[in-house]
C-alpha cells in the first residue's frame, strides 16, 4: 500500500479529465472512470491487497455522480487515516476556454438546467470548491492542447516519486493575465525592454542575442541572485510540509523575452540545487 500512487483525477467538465486519464494509461496506470465514491474504499481494499498489487492507479471522479461532491471529502479523510495517500489532480481552466470547448464539441454541460454553459460552468465550479481546496496538484489546462496536456501529466507523474516536490518555473504576458495556477509570482517588468530595441523585437528570451541584452544588467543579475536565494529558503519548507508542486511564474509584459530569459536562469539555478525542475513559456508564441 505504502508503494502503490494512488490518484484522483477530477475538475470541471471539459477541463481535459479524459485526455488526463489516458495519458496516465499510457505510463502504466490503471484507470477507472466514474467510480461512484462509496466504492473507491473497496475498490482499493481488494485491489492493493491481492497478490497481483497494483502499483499505479488513477479514478476519475466528478459532478457526473451525485454524491461525489458531498462524500469525496470525508471519505478521503478516512482513507488517508487508513494509510492510502491519494493525490488529487483537480483540472480548471478558464470560463471562456471551457465555453469555447463545450461550442466546439457541441455538448450540453451536464450541469446546466437552463441549456446555457456558462451557467452549468459557474455552478459546478462553485460546487467542486471543497475539492479544489484538498487537491494536492492544480492544473489550468487553459493554454494547453490535447499533446501539450498529456505531455505534462506525463512528466508529473511518471518521473517524479510521491512526496517529491516537483518544481516548475513558467514565464508569462501580463497583458494575457497571471497565470491562476501560480503559487509565487515575480514581475520582472522593471528589466530593461528588447521590445524596444529594433533589431531584437522579433526575437524571443530563448535567444542568445536577447539573452545577453537582458542580463548584461545589474539589476537582472541582482534579481536572479535574491530570487534564487528566496526559492532556496523556501523549497525545504515546502517539501517538510509535504507539498508535491509547486508553480513559479515569472511575468513581463508580453511574455517573451525579459520572463523567458529569467525562467530559464532560474531553472538552472534550481537544478543545481538536485531538484527536478520543468520550465514553460506560456505566451512565448503570442504576437
Amino acid at each position: 500500500m505504502k508503494d502503490t500512487r494512488i490518484v484522483v483525477i477530477t475538475g470541471l467538465s471539459g477541463s481535459g479529465r479524459t485526455t488526463v486519464s489516458r495519458a496516465l494509461e499510457d505510463i502504466g496506470y490503471f484507470c477507472v472512470d466514474n467510480l461512484p465514491i462509496r466504492l473507491l474504499p473497496v475498490f482499493l481494499e481488494i485491489q492493493l491487497s491481492g497478490a497481483n498489487e497494483i502499483t499505479k492507479v488513477a479514478f476519475v471522479m466528478d459532478t457526473r455522480e451525485r454524491e461525489f461532491v458531498e462524500k469525496f471529502p470525508e471519505i478521503y479523510g478516512e482513507l488517508g487515516e487508513r494509510g492510502f495517500n491519494i493525490e488529487i489532480l483537480f483540472l480548471d481552466a478558464k470560463d471562456d476556454s471551457l465555453v469555447r470547448r463545450f461550442s466546439e464539441t457541441r455538448r450540453p454541460h451536464p450541469l446546466s438546467e437552463s441549456g446555457s454553459v456558462i451557467d452549468g460552468i459557474k455552478k459546478e465550479r462553485q460546487l467542486l470548491e471543497p475539492v479544489r481546496q484538498l487537491a494536492q496538484h492544480v492544473l489550468d489546462t487553459s493554454e494547453y492542447n490535447i499533446h501539450e496536456l498529456r505531455k505534462r501529466v506525463q512528466e508529473l507523474f511518471s518521473q517524479i516519486a510521491p512526496k517529491k516536490l516537483v518544481i516548475t518555473i513558467s514565464s508569462f504576458g501580463y497583458k494575457y493575465g497571471i497565470p491562476s495556477f501560480s503559487d509565487i509570482v515575480f514581475d520582472v517588468r522593471f528589466l530593461p525592454n528588447p521590445y524596444f530595441v529594433e533589431r531584437l523585437r522579433d526575437k524571443d528570451g530563448t535567444d542568445k542575442e536577447i539573452e545577453a541584452y537582458v542580463m548584461r544588467h545589474d539589476e537582472a543579475q541582482a534579481f536572479l541572485e535574491k530570487a534564487s536565494d528566496l526559492l532556496d529558503y523556501f523549497i525545504p519548507l515546502y517539501e517538510r510540509e509535504g507539498k508535491t508542486y509547486l508553480t513559479v511564474s515569472i511575468g513581463c509584459t508580453g511574455g517573451r523575452h525579459r520572463s523567458v530569459v529569467i525562467a530559464e536562469r532560474l531553472a538552472e539555478r534550481i537544478k543545481e540545487g538536485g531538484h527536478k525542475v520543468f520550465v514553460e513559456h506560456r505566451d512565448l508564441e503570442r504576437g
